[in-house]
């Protein structure tokens, strides 16, 4: 009686787990390069309560009896799916065509990874995202289009920022941004505002290189954003699942409870 008791409570912290990730990936539907994640579940160990036997001597053979002791929580995946595109016509607005990921950096050591291309121009002319980290180009340095000299700039799907003088001059080459593509980036870790970092599960010795984007087989598109790869239809599918899959739990327990209220009346 006690293990299925048991086996109710793994099973309502699972799904609560599972609803605690759909929440986020629904709550995270509009964020832009945001990449939903999903749980996996596997068995706990089995209780063996009758030995197998292959058989022999005029009789057959006998599977054996085991009962299961709930489930527990074998993995929490995030899915790193392309997102639909939106276009804005924005020039800072980029996104990555292809497995590659930006490169922003605190202009010093820190450097991180993100699909969140709503870089802007600051007053110095550095691209920079949301939380004022630099874009980083393919030496890993913080791209910067001076305002002093470039009235305007384009990106190309190489990476190239091309500046074009204020002045009517010819257009220069200024930098080109820097990608990087990584082995497993499911190994990445999650640092929230769109960042990722770098883990020994996502690249070799958690090191990685920054390259041109063609180098990454990649393409930087312009004018684009990259939005998150989350489907409300299958989340709320999966939430359904999930409270009715909490709701069976929680049976089991109440259920459990009651024959094992009836064992104590008997002794009455």
């Amino acid at each position: 009686m006690l293990r299925s008791m048991y086996s109710g409570v793994s099973g309502m912290k699972g799904f609560q787990t599972k609803l605690d990730i759909i929440g986020n990936n629904i709550a995270n539907v509009n964020t832009i390069g945001f990449k939903k994640s999903r749980v996996v579940f596997q068995d706990i160990l089995n209780q063996k309560i009758g030995s197998e036997s292959a058989g022999g001597d005029g009789q057959g053979g006998i599977n054996p009896k085991q009962v299961g002791l709930g489930v527990n929580l074998a993995a929490i995946d995030t899915i790193h799916s392309a997102g639909s595109p939106m276009t804005t016509g924005l020039t800072s607005d980029l996104s990555i065509e292809g497995d590659g990921f930006f490169v922003v950096t605190d202009g010093e050591d820190q450097q991180f990874l993100t699909r969140a291309g709503n870089f802007t121009r600051d007053v110095n002319g550095f691209l920079v995202n949301p939380q004022g980290l630099f874009l980083a180009d393919s030496g890993g340095a913080p791209i910067q289009v001076s305002r002093e000299e470039f009235g305007s700039y384009s990106i190309s799907p190489t990476g190239s920022v091309i500046g074009i003088p204020a002045e009517g001059g010819e257009p220069e080459e200024i930098a080109v941004v820097g990608v990087t593509a990584v082995s497993n980036p499911g190994g990445l870790e999650k640092l929230g505002g769109s960042l990722y970092k770098v883990t020994v599960a996502a690249n070799p010795d958690g090191a990685f290189e920054i390259v041109e984007p063609t180098a990454a087989n990649s393409k930087v598109i312009s004018g684009q954003l990259e939005m998150s790869n989350v489907d409300l239809s299958e989340e709320f599918t999966e939430m359904i699942v999930a409270q009715r899959g909490f709701q069976a739990n929680s049976r089991i327990i109440t259920t459990s409870d009651s024959v094992l209220e009836e064992l104590i009346n008997l002794k009455r």
